[in-house]
């Protein structure tokens, strides 16, 4: 985090046992070919590029001896449990960043052209053998008319062949382009990195339905003192004025502003979904795991849990802070829940946010 965290590349060879694949090559077509997954499919003939998205038949998929295609899957961590757990060794970043796990197979020469990202990058080689260009970006134009944000120029400074095992790091603003020697598997974790823009958005709209919950007590406009009008068309300064102090009312509220971003941080995708599970007979029993596409945070005084909000205190909130960060509550943990606490985990297990172990 010090050295390299945002600041320069790093390269790790045998970062990882070369021999754990989280899935094979026939069940990565399968989840492309999943309407709930998304993915894209990626060829280049000559200076030629074309994508197609997802759902993506097997017979959609070119041969596997047809050179320079690449099939991209994203998320693949919400569908299979052996790629949800590739992901534990980056919690040293918060699950606030974290983002989602990709997995790619390209057949010989297969890539998807030199880019950039604007958000950090772990590339882990998985199979097969995939040769990496990378270089600071001085100018991120993209080509024109292509269906992929290629890199205009695209200087590279430094290359290496990475082995099954091997890992790079690329902060933002980083242009890389990986090409496939061989067929090859490549994992890819990403992080969140929100625009100012978008984040202020998406807090307004929670701090929106903040005020709307307590509307009832938020007062009504009133002009008993004003005076007929000659001009009905202008909006009254008293109505501005009213208006100003509602704004300032409901912005200022630090947590209405905690919760919105608490809320909006733990929010799934669009395409993620529950089945629903079923309460403990015996709650307390056995103990507690986090479904794989759950998002849980917290802050010093609530829990977020996939969109929603719990003000929390004393033991309830250690315990479920420690559910949080462990995505598992043991037995002692939950059997010290409170009877209110109990209650919210029973209908966790009824979402199917949690399970049984």
């Amino acid at each position: 985090m010090r050295r390299h965290w945002q600041s320069k590349p790093l390269l790790v060879r045998a970062a990882w046992l070369a021999s754990t694949l989280p899935l094979t090559r026939a069940q990565l077509f399968a989840l492309a070919a999943d309407a709930d997954v998304e993915s894209r499919l990626v060829c280049r003939i000559g200076a030629r590029w074309t994508v197609r998205h997802g759902p993506l038949s097997r017979r959609s998929l070119p041969p596997l001896r047809q050179p320079g295609w690449t099939l991209l899957v994203q998320g693949v961590d919400l569908f299979a449990e052996a790629a949800h757990q590739m992901l534990r060794p980056f919690r040293f970043v918060p699950d606030a960043r974290l983002d989602d796990l990709m997995i790619s197979y390209a057949s010989d020469g297969g890539g998807v052209g030199p880019h950039v990202d604007a958000y950090d990058v772990f590339l882990l080689q998985l199979q097969g053998r995939r040769r990496w260009r990378i270089g600071r970006v001085r100018d991120a134009q993209p080509v024109e008319g292509a269906p992929l944000k290629l890199l205009r120029r695209f200087k590279p400074s430094q290359e290496w062949l990475l082995d099954p095992g091997d890992m790079l790091y690329l902060p933002p603003g980083w242009g890389h382009d990986g090409v496939a020697v061989g067929e090859c598997m490549t994992a890819s974790v990403g992080f969140r990195a929100p625009q100012a823009d978008e984040l202020a958005h998406a807090l307004l709209l929670g701090v929106a339905d903040a005020a709307a919950d307590a509307r009832r007590d938020s007062g009504l406009y009133s002009d008993r003192a004003g005076a007929a009008t000659a001009t009905p068309a202008r909006i009254p300064p008293t109505l501005q004025s009213f208006a100003r102090a509602a704004w300032q009312r409901a912005t200022r509220d630090p947590p209405a502003l905690q919760r919105a971003l608490g809320q909006c941080l733990s929010e799934p995708k669009a395409r993620v979904w529950f089945e629903p599970g079923r309460p403990a007979r015996a709650l307390g029993a056995r103990a507690l795991e986090l479904n794989r596409r759950t998002r849980m945070l917290y802050d010093a005084d609530h829990v977020y849990i996939n969109g929603e909000s719990l003000l929390m205190a004393g033991r309830d909130a250690q315990c479920l802070r420690r559910l949080a960060d462990a995505r598992a509550l043991s037995t002692v943990d939950v059997r010290s829940l409170s009877k209110a606490a109990r209650e919210i985990v029973q209908q966790w297990l009824s979402s199917g946010w949690i399970h049984e172990r």
